[in-house]
């Protein structure tokens, strides 16, 4: 089994496997960095509605091409029906939207019900037909890759570097749009073609993803990537680089596990690493993730019974919360009698000085963003320059410890 992985990871499993791994990579990183674009936009469900509509597209094109004789399932041919009804279910989602009353999602939910529904119905009927080629068209629906030619796989390359360059090339007014549309529109920023620009990117990914993922599964390679990388970074530029190496990477291993069980279908796979990445950054982000969550308030919970346990110590109360005592223990501030320590009576002093030095530093210091970051437990030359905290104690009639004996 791990030999027969890393065959497929090195491209040594078969023409197929390879023709497979290298579309569904390519495939990853367009819709990494075309979802980014969505999420920051925050119409994610828009590729959902994009993706749904491509059914009657393939179904039209399939029975078109074989009325007029040819191959219904020719691969160009379908995707180029496909794109048809995603362009139109794009802008019907838009002209809803900007016509009527009805919210973007209200839209995009009627658009999807229906543009699937109609799909299902031609699917049925093409069943029925006499024309013996109709068997694989379902495979649309959750992706094949099963008999992928070479001509299939040099499509979806394509058409994942097209859109990759598009991106890049439109990142600056794309970015701008995501973030705030109505200044990008006073510096003179085209926002309605910027819009469509980027609709049409995510139509491109999807309708070249169908082969390999579906349209059920593909609004995954486009939102899971890009929520994935938000974990790790506050910065555009590094969200779209993190989105396009996930959703790479995700098509590479998943096409690879998938290579090692013929039966394992390569598009679910490929969501199912993708959820893993997620995942990942979900709980090991020191950032985001729920991991860091946890510590941040773990420590803040012991930040908070330090500062009652040190606050009593000053006033001379005793000490009776258990938790309190036993972390006034380990830090060394009293002894297993909970008499205090001269480390702790020192601690107590600094923080009863502290209290005092924010009472009167809210007297002479006039910023409200100060005191705003100020959360009663953070040691004040953490906020404050040293130049304000001598201020503050010569108002207070105290000596600073921060004077030398050279500056007095």
């Amino acid at each position: 089994m791990l030999s027969a992985f890393l065959d497929a990871l090195t491209l040594q499993a078969g023409y197929n496997a390879a023709l497979v791994s290298v579309g569904a990579t390519l495939l990853g990183i367009a819709g990494g960095c075309a979802g980014c674009f969505l999420f920051l936009r925050k119409r994610t469900l828009v590729s959902d509605a994009v993706a749904h509509a491509t059914l009657p597209g393939v179904c039209f094109a399939f029975i078109l091409m074989v009325f007029l004789g040819g191959d219904g399932r020719n691969l160009v041919g379908l995707l180029t029906g496909s794109a048809v009804t995603a362009g139109l279910g794009l802008l019907t989602v838009d002209w809803i939207t900007r016509k009527t009353r009805l919210s973007e999602d209200a839209a995009i939910g009627a658009v999807l019900s229906v543009f699937f529904g109609l799909g299902v119905v031609l699917l049925t009927v093409i069943q029925t037909l006499s024309h013996g080629k109709q068997a694989g068209l379902e495979g649309f629906l959750l992706g094949s890759t099963a008999g992928m030619l070479f001509q299939d796989a040099v499509i979806i390359a394509v058409g994942g570097a097209l859109s990759t360059a598009i991106i890049l090339v439109l990142r600056r007014p794309m970015t701008l749009v995501a973030f705030d549309p109505e200044y990008a529109g006073a510096t003179g920023v085209p926002v309605r073609l910027i819009d469509l620009a980027m609709m049409g990117v995510v139509m491109m990914v999807t309708v070249v993803g169908l082969k390999l993922v579906g349209l059920i599964l593909i609004v995954s390679s486009l939102i899971i990537p890009s929520v994935s990388a938000r974990f790790w970074t506050d910065r555009s530029d590094r969200l779209l680089v993190i989105a396009a190496f996930t959703g790479g990477l995700a098509g590479y291993l998943g096409t690879a596990v998938s290579a090692t069980a013929p039966n394992l279908p390569t598009g679910p796979i490929i969501v199912l690493v993708n959820f893993a990445f997620f995942s990942i950054s979900m709980l090991l982000s020191p950032k985001r993730g729920v991991l860091a969550a946890f510590l941040r308030h773990r420590k803040f919970q012991a930040d908070v019974h330090l500062h009652q346990g040190l606050t009593s110590l000053a006033r001379g109360e005793t000490i009776r919360e258990p938790l309190t005592q036993k972390m006034m223990r380990r830090a060394g501030y009293i002894r297993e009698d909970l008499v205090a320590t001269g480390k702790g009576r020192a601690a107590a002093a600094k923080t009863v000085l502290d209290e005092a030095r924010w009472a009167k530093a809210r007297q002479i210091i006039q910023d409200e963003a100060i005191f705003a970051s100020y959360d009663g437990l953070t040691p004040i030359e953490a906020v404050l320059t040293r130049d304000q905290i001598r201020d503050i104690d010569a108002a207070l009639g105290a000596p600073s410890p921060l004077s030398s004996p050279a500056e007095g």
